[in-house]
């Protein structure tokens, strides 16, 4: 456990000490990384379904006329054309078209959008934001204090939450289609559930307000554990997101990362009339060479981590890996990494360098894991 004096407690943090929990420090909060073993709450949220404590997440409201047009110029999508109740995963850059932050927009209203950002980025894109608005008719404001954030995901989420007791009013979990949320009551609290995900899982989140986290968190673990419900954390969290190739920023982005050599190029709307923070960077495109984003198998036990070398049969260094894990689904180490251009075609025979043995490694799509339908 690591505990430091500046780190800050989320308000479920009590009943996560209650449970036995391990922490961590994550974006400069107390997070749980586990509370029984990392491989038994990974293959739970797999087989069956996993509740997480993701309160330290940044929420931040965009609300005016203009509120559309203000988030259009301020980040890489078009979010002015969603609809209510819909959401849509986006790219905040600098100037230099790097990656400041990646982010889930959710339209909450005509006027009215909230932004999720991550934990470390919070203040940073909290504060872009006010900039990049004040000439659009809109106000900015981080909620993020006001709200807890509980996701559950797994095969078995819609039938835990649809049986929670007392039940979530108005809302129909089955129409709820993924990438929509909607506005909800549970027990008298209001609350916004959606259905993004990180996991690979079918799944929700649910925001509320944190004085009211405590009782919703112990009622799903209540309805949940005879459907195989466990907590999970951040340990868990990790793997399972690397098996669906979800990139984590601070690993797989970064302000030195431009959207293209992260695969993320489609996020990216170029076409979209007016301009954005960060086009011209981007339609510029990295420097020739750059390198690019790429999924790595590799046989046996031993898996690669952050850090660690690509090379080629030769010694080549080429690449350098960005997350690996020995992936508790598929049982053969999977890793992403960013390799030079010419060695990122699909099939390419490289190695990783483990402390200096070298495991074979082939370069494939992500992601690694796909849910079946």
């Amino acid at each position: 456990m690591t505990e430091t004096d500046t780190a800050r407690h989320g308000p479920l943090h009590d009943i996560h000490v209650a449970a036995g929990a391990a922490f961590t420090d994550f974006g400069g909060w107390q997070m749980p990384v586990r509370y029984s073993s990392d491989l038994a709450e990974h293959h739970a949220v797999r087989t069956a379904a996993g509740i997480f404590d993701i309160s330290h997440m940044g929420e931040i409201v965009v609300l005016g006329a203009e509120a559309g047009a203000a988030l259009d110029y301020a980040l890489a999508g078009r979010l002015s054309t969603i609809e209510e109740g819909q959401a849509k995963y986006s790219l905040l850059l600098t100037e230099d078209g790097g990656i400041l932050d990646d982010l889930v927009v959710y339209r909450t209203g005509a006027d009215r959008f909230l932004v999720v950002a991550n934990a470390g980025n919070r203040d940073a894109v909290a504060e872009e934001l006010i900039d990049r608005a004040k000439d659009f008719d809109c106000e900015v404001y981080d909620e993020s204090d006001d709200m807890a954030l509980i996701a559950v995901q797994g095969p078995k989420t819609r039938e835990i939450l649809t049986q929670l007791t007392p039940q979530l009013e108005e809302v129909d979990l089955a129409s709820l289609k993924y990438y929509r949320c909607a506005a909800a009551r549970w027990n008298g609290h209001e609350l916004l559930i959606a259905r993004t995900g990180y996991t690979g899982e079918d799944g929700f989140e649910l925001y509320i307000a944190p004085d009211a986290a405590a009782a919703l968190w112990t009622a799903i673990i209540e309805t949940g554990q005879g459907s195989g419900l466990v907590p999970a954390g951040l340990a868990a969290r990790d793997t399972l997101r690397l098996e669906a190739g979800m990139p984590l920023y601070g690993h797989e982005l970064g302000r030195d990362i431009l959207p293209v050599q992260a695969g993320l190029g489609r996020v990216v709307h170029i076409n979209k009339e007016g301009d954005f923070v960060g086009r011209a960077a981007v339609e510029a495109g990295p420097p020739e060479g750059a390198r690019v984003l790429v999924g790595l198998v590799a046989e046996g036990r031993r898996a690669g981590r952050a850090g660690y070398p690509i090379v080629t049969e030769s010694g080549e260094v080429v690449g350098e890996i960005t997350s690996g894990a020995l992936s508790p689904t598929l049982g053969h180490p999977i890793a992403m990494a960013y390799v030079d251009p010419e060695h990122a075609a699909p099939d390419t025979h490289l190695a990783i360098d483990v402390r200096g043995s070298r495991i074979p490694a082939t370069v494939t799509a992500v992601p690694f894991y796909s849910r079946k339908a």
